[in-house]
């Protein structure tokens, strides 16, 4: 059912009195809306991937953009965004001047309305949005990183990130911590908290916990 359809059922029974039954209407035909959008818009991108790399859309907040943003301040050269969703963070970047500024999304619609937005900000042929799997495309030439994916996906992330992006990229995340990394910077709080890590750094780290663990 569309919006058109919810609103003529909500102004049918507007004014009467609202027994059980009705309702029950009410729920059922706003839960076949919620459906409908996550049948047609949103379950293609799915279909072909494997549950536990699964990732619903979650669009970022202005202060969470802002945030991560604000972490790859003083950077230039590409950016990429991994799960670009409705493609906002690309078109930010661009707007901060990152060259190119790519998203990576799986899901068809979601890429289609990235790109109905940069054209309706006249920014359309400053960004790309590629139809990717990212657990499928190569990181090595990616040196400013954006992610806002769920906890479920990251460990498997980190690995894949720590043998693909260069020495002097830098990965920011919203939303969640990369679990086994440190940071080389936070900021915000809340949900709008946005983590930094410096892949030299974690490198570093990393060679020198495996040293540990042999002695």
């Amino acid at each position: 059912m569309d919006e058109d359809g919810v609103h003529e059922v909500v102004t049918g029974i507007e004014g009467r009195h609202l027994g059980g039954w009705g309702l029950l209407q009410i729920a059922g035909c706003t839960g076949l809306a919620a459906y409908s959008v996550w049948a047609l818009v949103l379950m293609p991108g799915f279909r072909k991937v494997p549950l536990k790399l699964q990732v619903p859309y979650m669009p970022a907040s202005a202060r969470q953009m802002d945030n991560v943003l604000t972490l790859l301040k003083g950077r230039s050269g590409k950016m990429v965004d991994l799960g670009s969703g409705d493609g906002r963070i690309v078109l930010e970047a661009a707007r901060r001047g990152f060259s190119p500024a790519v998203g990576y999304e799986l899901n068809p619609w979601l890429v289609r309305l990235s790109y109905f937005y940069a054209w309706k900000s006249d920014y359309h042929r400053r960004v790309s949005y590629l139809r990717e799997d990212l657990w499928k495309m190569k990181l090595h030439d990616c040196k400013n990183v954006s992610i806002f994916l769920a906890p479920s996906v990251l460990t498997l992330l980190e690995e894949k990130m720590l043998e693909e992006l260069p020495d002097d990229a830098r990965v920011v995340t919203g939303r969640f911590p990369l679990p086994t990394w440190a940071p080389s910077a936070i900021i915000g709080e809340g949900t709008e908290r946005a983590w930094a890590y410096d892949l030299r750094t974690v490198r570093q780290a990393t060679t020198a916990n495996q040293h540990g663990t042999e002695v």
